[in-house]
């Protein structure tokens, strides 16, 4: 069974920085194509960020785009999504996910797997 915890939310001050984590457990990054999306407080869930099955593949969207950063540690099976410059608008619950290995995708429905979400709180 496969499971992903994520760890490293909190609160952050507007224009700081952050570093989500997401260990996978239950099978390897190399057979993943994994993502990052947020949902904040009466909004739908959406996609920030994803990471193809090789790892050199990754997309974000426009609104984190240069200010946010998805890697990986294979030795660690761990996938993290580094955040600068935050803004109030990230204030949101952050997921990570996990789908079959393919090319980076963006669709809710194209990930089986997901984390519980960790929170981020953006202060002014």
């Amino acid at each position: 069974q496969l499971q992903l915890v994520e760890s490293g939310g909190g609160l952050v001050q507007l224009g700081g920085s952050l570093t989500l984590s997401c260990a996978i457990s239950g099978s390897s990054l190399n057979d993943l194509t994994t993502g990052w999306f947020r949902q904040a407080p009466g909004k739908e869930r959406e996609w920030v960020s994803c990471l193809s099955r090789s790892g050199g593949t990754m997309e974000y969207a426009d609104s984190v785009k240069g200010r946010f950063t998805i890697s990986r540690d294979n030795a660690k099976n761990t996938v993290y999504l580094q955040m600068n410059n935050v803004k109030p608008d990230d204030t949101a619950v952050y997921y990570c996910a996990a789908g079959p290995p393919r090319v980076c995708v963006t669709g809710i429905p194209l990930y089986d797997y997901w984390g519980q979400g960790t929170q981020v709180t953006v202060s002014l």
